[in-house]
């Protein structure tokens, strides 16, 4: 019987059965998983192993087996939801990095209000672990990151739009996060 989604073996089983074809989206997502274990301080205790699930799993939905809609967030939950993914991992796959954000440059506003975003510690530290590693893996500052982003996808895309829409509501999380590390 295979793990449950929301533990980090579960989760890293599905991701390594998806994201190593992809290279640098796979080196991303296995340091964005390390960056979610230096943040586990940022958690709460029982949400930790959570945290390192959504990690693992946040970036699915660009695996070419899984694109539905081409807005990876959407599809990767979508089909976590198909694997029977507990809800809140769902919705923490689908939120990660401002997703609200491209959704509305891309026209399916409506289709992720479906999935209620919350503002917690937990999807704080999601944001952090991804806003703070660059594509191939290394660590980023959050403006460094930001700026690769901006400078990847072409002015009006629509990933350049809501990067750019969304830089300080993911900036805010990313130093929501750091304090809790801190404190």
């Amino acid at each position: 019987m295979p793990l449950a989604l929301d533990t980090p073996q579960g989760a890293a089983d599905l991701a390594e059965s998806l994201l190593p074809p992809l290279g640098n989206r796979w080196l991303h997502t296995q340091a964005v998983v390390a960056r979610a274990r230096e943040a586990v301080a940022a958690v709460p205790e029982d949400e930790c192993d959570l945290l390192v699930a959504a990690a693992w799993l946040h970036d699915i939905g660009y695996a070419p087996e899984l694109r539905e809609t081409g807005f990876p967030p959407f599809d990767g939950a979508r089909h976590l939801q198909s694997l029977g993914a507990p809800d809140r991992l769902v919705r923490l796959v689908v939120h990660h990095s401002g997703a609200v954000y491209e959704a509305e440059q891309r026209g399916l506003s409506a289709e992720l209000a479906a999935y209620q975003r919350e503002d917690s510690p937990t999807l704080d530290a999601l944001i952090y672990a991804d806003m703070t590693t660059e594509p191939a893996g290394q660590n980023f500052d959050f403006d460094r990151r930001i700026d690769e982003i901006l400078v990847r996808y072409e002015p009006g895309s629509e990933v350049h739009n809501a990067i750019s829409k969304a830089r300080p509501y993911l900036g805010a999380a990313v130093e929501r996060t750091r304090s809790r590390i801190a404190a």
